[in-house]
């Protein structure tokens, strides 16, 4: 049942989704932070303590996508945040840790470790593009989009209005700049992202807590994404490969 906040919200800010067609040929898979520690019930500080039916279904949709770009032999990275117990992300609480299992991939997708078109980014901060940022000042990612002359990327993952949307923020600022040719479409995918939940009645108990209801702050996500420039799609499909 769709809260009347949620509603009022909605009916402020409308959001306009489309049925997006990529080229088949010229697409990446962007997954962000698929990880236990956000996604898996008791996995974390910040892991659902419930089954959770939105992260679900950004898991099965990613999945879905997933298996589809690997049969395809089409590139994938995917993002994860991994940090080290001396260098707190506030505001939250500790999660995620390099080296323990919050910060590897759920179990429905442990098995791209082993694609040979799959690149995988551990990262320290909130956004894969400043994440994905080497000593030597090269960018994983950027390579990423330049070697495999990627036009349009799809992004799934969590969290919505978080580090989805820095990520897409940051890629869409240095598109626009020419950092990232050839990339021109960054698409998000509506059903393949999810936030956590924190309501009123959880936060105001807990010392320092932050309120962050999943359906509000999952459209507001959505919402500025699609302010900054990104595409919000409801469904996505792929054109047939050009023929040479």
């Amino acid at each position: 049942m769709v809260s009347p906040t949620v509603e009022l919200l909605k009916s402020e800010i409308p959001l306009e989704q489309e049925s997006v067609v990529l080229p088949q040929d010229v697409t990446g898979l962007v997954l962000v932070d698929i990880s236990n520690g956000f996604c898996t019930v008791g996995a974390g500080n910040l892991a659902p303590r419930e089954p959770n039916s939105q992260i679900s279904e950004m898991i099965k949709e990613s999945e879905r996508l997933a298996r589809l770009f690997c049969e395809k032999k089409r590139p994938i990275i995917g993002f994860l945040d991994s940090h080290h117990p001396d260098k707190p992300e506030e505001p939250y609480p500790p999660h995620c840790i390099a080296g323990t299992d919050e910060a590897n991939l759920v179990p429905a997708l442990r098995w791209l470790e082993n694609e040979p078109n799959v690149t995988i980014r551990r990262k320290e901060c909130f956004d894969g593009y400043l994440g994905s940022t080497e000593d030597d000042g090269s960018n994983v990612f950027v390579d990423w989009v330049k070697k495999n002359q990627i036009k349009a990327i799809l992004v799934v993952g969590i969290c919505t209005d978080i580090c989805v949307l820095d990520f897409v923020c940051s890629t869409l600022s240095a598109r626009n700049l020419g950092f990232l040719t050839p990339l021109k479409d960054v698409v998000v995918y509506s059903r393949g992202c999810a936030t956590f939940d924190v309501p009123i009645q959880v936060a105001k108990n807990i010392k320092g807590a932050l309120v962050h209801p999943q359906e509000f702050m999952h459209h507001v996500g959505l919402y500025m994404a699609k302010q900054r420039g990104a595409k919000i799609a409801s469904e996505v499909s792929f054109d047939a490969p050009k023929k040479l």
